[in-house]
């Protein structure tokens, strides 16, 4: 076992990379379920935007359209959850579940001639003076511009949620959106902008994955960050950076088990593997333990004639 091996610089730098799929994700989710929309189709959207984002970067030479292109998915994808659940008036878990099934199975068939393929590299920021500086310089700033992308999303998210009457809106419709619709509010179309908001995040969360993060094609390759991404949203009681915190913290978490796996640390393998999701879990319930509580009209199903 060789602890120093590891050097914390790196360490940190890698967390910020391994955190950004999830917090991409977590964030879309977070709007789409403070509108009062439960999606539980968030890991069938992110791999199907890692497939998305993958083929058109492969095929087009350009990271940058591959990033739009998986967005583009991932909202095609959470598109479908908007027809069955707002219009046809689906239930909205068994919906979800669906659209993970339905994305898993589409992005299986639809990477198959792309498996062993190494796609465009990403470049990362290269910000003069800021880059070079010692310890701070690869830690803040040598990283590519959709990491830095997520952050200012959090940013965004938290300002429109309380700052702006848009989000005030959005706020109402999720708490009660048979009053939000006394009052003229189109409560369906505010539902519908935010499910494709999130579907969009997720697509992103996922070509990250295929693209920066791991950068290849494998089938199954979001391997239940969709699902981590769910859970984070409750426990950090919707508020957006809390989400922040949690998606670090689980990204710490994976890089540095992984870490302590390389340093030959005498603890099984599949402890390690474990750790990632079980600490996330425990810290944030400790974290909700203020009881905020849910959008009071989440996963309710609203008819106009009601």
């Amino acid at each position: 076992m060789d602890l120093s091996a590891i050097n914390p610089v790196l360490l940190i730098a890698s967390l910020m990379v391994a955190a950004t799929p999830l917090l991409l994700a977590a964030i879309g989710e977070l709007v789409a379920e403070r509108s009062g929309v439960l999606n539980l189709g968030v890991e069938g959207m992110m791999i199907t935007g890692a497939v998305t984002g993958f083929a058109i970067a492969v095929e087009t030479g350009s990271p940058l359209l591959g990033f739009v292109g998986a967005a583009a998915g991932g909202a095609a994808l959470s598109f479908l959850f908007v027809i069955l659940t707002q219009f046809a008036l689906a239930n909205q878990v068994a919906s979800g579940l669906a659209l993970t099934l339905f994305g898993l199975g589409l992005s299986a068939l639809a990477g198959q001639r792309y498996v062993g393929i190494k796609p465009p590299p990403t470049p990362d920021l290269d910000i003069p003076i800021l880059s070079d500086l010692p310890v701070v310089g690869p830690i803040l700033f040598g990283h590519d511009p959709v990491l830095y992308f997520g952050i200012f999303l959090v940013a965004g998210v938290w300002a429109l949620l309380k700052f702006t009457r848009a989000g005030l809106i959005l706020r109402a419709v999720g708490e009660n959106h048979d009053a939000a619709h006394a009052l003229g509010y189109k409560v369906v179309r505010i539902r519908a902008l935010a499910i494709l908001f999130g579907g969009a995040c997720a697509g992103l969360g996922g070509a990250y994955i295929s693209l920066v993060r791991v950068p290849q094609w494998t089938e199954g390759m979001t391997a239940g960050v969709g699902w981590i991404a769910l859970a984070l949203v409750v426990f950090a009681s919707w508020k957006p950076w809390r989400v922040l915190l949690g998606a670090y913290l689980f990204g710490g978490i994976t890089v540095l088990q992984l870490n302590l796996q390389a340093a030959g640390v005498a603890i099984p393998v599949e402890y390690l593997a474990m750790s990632p999701y079980l600490i996330t879990i425990l810290v944030l319930v400790i974290l909700s333990a203020d009881k905020s509580r849910a959008p009071a009209s989440l996963g309710r199903i609203f008819h106009a004639s009601q």
